[in-house]
């Protein structure tokens, strides 16, 4: 059959029924009149509204999440007087859940049929939550390639006060490097079931090996912590915990004084392990610092969110001190 010999079928009630059922639409119609709002079942339930009674669209709106109430009650009375399509995406709050709602139709007296405005709901949530996944990993990947940048030059800097010469400063960089690759890795999640990531005292280790001196500041980080397994995701987590501190600690910390020290120890208390992370000999501290950056942000929504745990800050002044407090299960997942 050739194109020109295709005939589209008649769309009855049934057939346009399925369709907007297949795509997940739901069909609203509000009276400009009576205020009175109408939907499909699919609708009543995207709303969670019963479909006796009657609904108004005041009562709907109250359904919109807060944040976002105002906007859409004004851009839904705006549509009654602006010709053309529009499209407004919003969240809604249900239960405790916010959904992500997109509304669709003709403003004006296009859109008018009988003195009612029609249109469509779409929940787009699972769109929504992937654009918002995609900004967060892309606003990590900016901050790790900045601090991988700025821990470069510090290494750099690091180098130069224990090497005799040029061919020394390049070994030692390179070394350095080579390593800060390796730590860099513990960072990612491995590649399929492999069970045990590292030793907790290993991943300390290796995360922390490019910022110890090779020279005569050698040994300045210790690490004292019990000797138990850590899981893929338990050494991801952790390992970012890490290589934001050091982070830290290189640009305003102990590590960026050549006296500066790092102890780090632990302790495990039934299910629960403790760890200290405290530094000594960098520059003083007066107080804390004034609000968080995305580092401090994601520290503590990988020890909360991911964790279950809790981290807390100490600002004495010889140093930082951060008390980390995790399940042994969580570890080892």
């Amino acid at each position: 059959m050739t194109s020109k010999e295709f005939h589209a079928p008649e769309w009855g009630h049934k057939q346009l029924r399925a369709a907007v059922d297949a795509a997940g639409v739901a069909l609203w119609s509000w009276n400009l009149d009576t205020n009175n709002f109408q939907m499909d079942p699919h609708g009543y339930a995207l709303w969670d509204v019963p479909q006796n009674g009657q609904l108004t669209f005041e009562r709907l709106s109250e359904k919109v999440h807060p944040a976002d109430r105002d906007r859409v009650r004004e851009a839904f009375l705006a549509t009654k007087a602006v010709d053309g399509a529009y499209e407004i995406d919003f969240r809604t709050q249900l239960n405790g859940d916010v959904r992500w709602i997109s509304a669709r139709g003709n403003g004006g007296e296009i859109g008018l049929v009988e003195r009612a405005m029609t249109g469509i709901f779409i929940d787009i949530s699972g769109r929504k939550n992937a654009e918002e996944g995609h900004e967060l990993l892309a606003g990590e990947m900016s901050h790790r390639v900045k601090n991988l940048l700025a821990i470069a030059a510090a290494l750099t800097k690091i180098t130069s006060r224990s090497s005799s010469s040029t061919e020394d400063m390049s070994q030692q960089l390179t070394n350095r490097l080579i390593a800060l690759g390796r730590a860099h890795d513990l960072v990612r999640p491995l590649p399929g079931n492999q069970g045990t990531a590292a030793l907790l005292g290993d991943l300390f280790t290796v995360l922390l090996s490019p910022y110890d001196d090779d020279g005569a500041f050698a040994g300045r980080i210790r690490v004292a912590v019990p000797r138990m397994g850590i899981g893929k995701a338990g050494a991801t987590g952790l390992a970012l915990i890490v290589h934001e501190l050091a982070t830290n600690s290189l640009k305003y910390g102990a590590l960026s004084s050549e006296a500066g020290t790092l102890d780090i120890s632990g302790s495990q208390d039934g299910d629960e392990v403790v760890i200290t992370w405290k530094e000594h000999g960098g520059p003083k501290v007066t107080a804390p610092p004034k609000g968080d950056g995305f580092g401090s942000k994601l520290i503590r929504q990988t020890m909360e969110a991911q964790f279950g745990g809790e981290i807390s800050y100490n600002w004495p002044s010889d140093g930082l001190m951060v008390t980390l407090a995790v399940s042994v299960d969580q570890l080892s997942v």
